[in-house]
């Protein structure tokens, strides 16, 4: 293998955040780790407030667990009944959109920003990722930078993608691709379908 000519250097590299997102960023730690990381599970409308007052754009509908990490709330929005999960990563470098009915469940990384590794800086980047009404991503996904999530679509437990997925499909593997559509067959709120402890 050639040995490249020019190596990395991330000596001189500038922080792509301004002063002003630093101290954001400093209070939103404190506030997070003192108000909202411990809060009582059920509080998601104490947990949506405080949100709010850091630029989240999050219905009063939604459901955000305590455990859950954001890293820039003022980039996050999230309808009706979106459902954020105990220990899911929100890397909101750019914004981070979930959709009215989706759910990210827990462990899953949502990783807006990535670097150039084709550049001497070694540069941060960042693009926008969306998650669409009623789309699922189950527990310890990874989603990429600039991926979008289609409506309905289902991504399979520690699956990882890195492209936009198609609506109303079941996507698993790393990278993850569609193996099937997703049909909903009939409502089974009826049935019996409560945890064996309960």
């Amino acid at each position: 293998m050639q040995v490249p000519k020019k190596q990395i250097d991330i000596s001189k590299k500038k922080s792509p955040h301004t002063l002003k997102i630093k101290m954001w960023r400093i209070l939103w730690s404190c506030v997070y780790n003192i108000l909202f990381r411990y809060s009582p599970n059920p509080f998601h409308k104490y947990r949506i407030f405080i949100l709010r007052i850091f630029g989240a754009k999050v219905s009063i509908k939604a459901r955000i667990s305590p455990q859950a990490i954001i890293t820039m709330p003022w980039n996050l929005e999230m309808d009706d009944y979106a459902t954020l999960g105990p220990y899911a990563i929100v890397y909101s470098t750019a914004p981070v959109k979930i959709g009215k009915q989706a759910t990210v469940s827990q462990y899953a990384c949502l990783c807006t920003a990535t670097h150039d590794y084709e550049d001497a800086n070694f540069t941060l980047y960042a693009e926008p990722i969306t998650i669409e009404n009623n789309a699922w991503v189950a527990a310890d996904v990874f989603v990429g930078q600039g991926v979008t999530i289609g409506e309905g679509c289902v991504i399979g437990a520690r699956s990882s993608i890195y492209k936009n997925s198609p609506a109303w499909t079941i996507c698993v593997g790393n990278p993850a691709k569609p193996i099937k559509e997703r049909k909903i067959i009939k409502d089974k709120s009826n049935e019996k379908n409560r945890l064996p402890n309960q």
